[in-house]
C-alpha cells in the first residue's frame, strides 16, 4: 500500500476555494444567481430553484468524502443504526492510545490489533443493504442530498442519489487491503473495488498529532466515473455545461 502524504493547510484551503468556485459555476449553469443557496455545514453545495440539492465534486484524482472523529459516530443516529458499522468504527478509534507519541513507539502492535476490526467491518459490508446505507450516508447524508454533480473535462455530469447508490451497491467488490512488503501490515483498510481497481478506501488516519484517531473515507474520481458512465446512461444535454444521466433528466431544469 502506498503511503499517502498528509495535505498541508495551504493545499486544503486551495481545494476548498476551488470547490466553491466549481459549485458557483454549476449553480450558474442551472440558472441560479451569484447568491445561490448552499449549506456549508452539510453536503449541500448547491440548491436549485425547485429546492433540490447537489453535492458538487471536481478535483483531478481523489475526493475526501469524510474525515471524522469518534464524536461523529457516537452522536450521528445514522451511523449508530448501520447494523454495527458505526460501533466498529468507534472501536477502531478507541484501540489507539490517547497520546500520538505512545502510538509511534509501537505502531506494529496497534496495526496488528486493527486487523481484527477491519475484518469485522468487511463482514458487515458483504450485505448490499449495508453498502447502500453507508455510502448513502457518506456521500448524500442519507438522501438529504438529491444529486451528485461531477465536473470532468469542464462539463458537469449529474446523477441521482438513487442511481449512484444502486450502481455502487450492485457492482462494487469489497475487500481488505493486503500488505505488499514486509514493512506493511495487511487488513488496514476496507477497499471498495471496481474491475480490480480501488474506487474507495476506508481507513484510520494517524498521520500526525493534528490528524490522529480519525476515520478517513476517500474515493478515486476517475474510477467512480468509470463505473457511473458504464452503468448509468446519459439521457439529456441540459446545456453546454451540464449533462443529465439516468433518472436525473426527469426533473432537473423543469422547475417553475
Amino acid at each position: 500500500m502506498k503511503k499517502r502524504k498528509a495535505m498541508t493547510t495551504e493545499k486544503a484551503r486551495f481545494v476548498r476555494t476551488e470547490g466553491h468556485k466549481d459549485a458557483l459555476e454549476f449553480a450558474l449553469s442551472l440558472g441560479l444567481k451569484n447568491d445561490y443557496k448552499n449549506d456549508p455545514q452539510a453536503k449541500k453545495d448547491v440548491i436549485d430553484l425547485s429546492g433540490d440539492s447537489y453535492s458538487v465534486k471536481s478535483g483531478s484524482k481523489r475526493w475526501q468524502i469524510f474525515l471524522y472523529h469518534k464524536s461523529r459516530f457516537e452522536t450521528d443516529d445514522a451511523f449508530q443504526s448501520m447494523n454495527g458499522i458505526g460501533q466498529i468504527l468507534i472501536k477502531c478509534i478507541e484501540l489507539y492510545p490517547e497520546n500520538f507519541k505512545d502510538y509511534q513507539k509501537n505502531k506494529k502492535f496497534y496495526k496488528e490489533k486493527l486487523r481484527f476490526l477491519m475484518k469485522e467491518l468487511l463482514e458487515k459490508f458483504q450485505e448490499k443493504r449495508r453498502v447502500r446505507t453507508f455510502l448513502g450516508k457518506s456521500i448524500f447524508n442519507g438522501g438529504e442530498v438529491n444529486y451528485l454533480a461531477v465536473k470532468h473535462d469542464n462539463i458537469f455530469h449529474v446523477f441521482t442519489y438513487k442511481d449512484v447508490i444502486s450502481a455502487f451497491a450492485d457492482n462494487l467488490v469489497i475487500t481488505n487491503s493486503k500488505a505488499r512488503s514486509k514493512k506493511e501490515t495487511s487488513e488496514q483498510k476496507v477497499l471498495f473495488k471496481y474491475k480490480g481497481n480501488n474506487l474507495g478506501e476506508l481507513e484510520m488516519r494517524n498521520s500526525g498529532s493534528n490528524h490522529y484517531k480519525e476515520v478517513l473515507f476517500v474515493m478515486n474520481k476517475l474510477k467512480v466515473l468509470d463505473l457511473l458512465f458504464e452503468k448509468i446512461p446519459m439521457k439529456k444535454k441540459l446545456n453546454n455545461k451540464v449533462l443529465l444521466y439516468g433518472e436525473s433528466e426527469r426533473k432537473i431544469g423543469r422547475w417553475g
